[in-house]
């Protein structure tokens, strides 16, 4: 039996915000951006059959634009997160990094200890590179352990992470 695989693109303060999602599990997040068919190839590639749906996850909709207008948002962890295509241990990196709570940071060294595999940050920060649900999954928020950013893969790059962190401070 396939999938049904939904999505949405929404306005917040920041640009639009895209959510993809199979049976009510999140696929994908993509961050703001003033590109909507950018997000929604990003979003769509290597999707069947994906159909548009305005209502599709509408509280996690809610939390997102309330996040770009400047509230304290924690995410639900009541919305489960489709991660099967994901290793054990990089199911466990993404799980540990959905605990790292709002204006807070962690360090790669901490989240590897937190996913029980101390010695492997590099490892944490290939993982996080790869996080398809960032926002929700909260990689802008894992730091160096001297304190330096590192980096950030998606669209924006490491000011992008700045600017989410900063946002995250006031």
């Amino acid at each position: 039996m396939q999938k049904v695989t939904k999505f949405t693109i929404f306005d917040t303060k920041w640009g639009s915000f895209g959510l993809a999602a199979a049976r009510s599990a999140l696929l994908r997040t993509h961050l703001p951006s003033n590109d909507p068919e950018k997000i929604k190839a990003a979003l769509l590639k290597n999707l069947t059959n994906p159909q548009y749906d305005k209502n599709l996850l509408k509280i996690l909709q809610r939390q997102i634009i309330a996040y770009f207008d400047g509230s304290t948002v924690n995410f639900s962890f009541r919305i489960p997160l489709a991660l099967d295509a994901f290793s054990p241990f990089a199911i466990s990196v993404l799980t540990a990094c959905r605990d790292v709570r709002f204006g807070r940071t962690i360090t790669y060294a901490l989240l590897a200890k937190k996913a029980g595999r101390p010695a492997a940050a590099r490892a944490v920060g290939r993982v996080m590179a790869k996080n398809p649900l960032p926002l929700i999954v909260p990689c802008h928020r894992v730091i160096r352990t001297d304190g330096a950013l590192g980096g950030f893969s998606a669209p924006g790059g490491i000011s992008l992470k700045r600017k989410l962190l900063s946002h995250e401070k006031k």
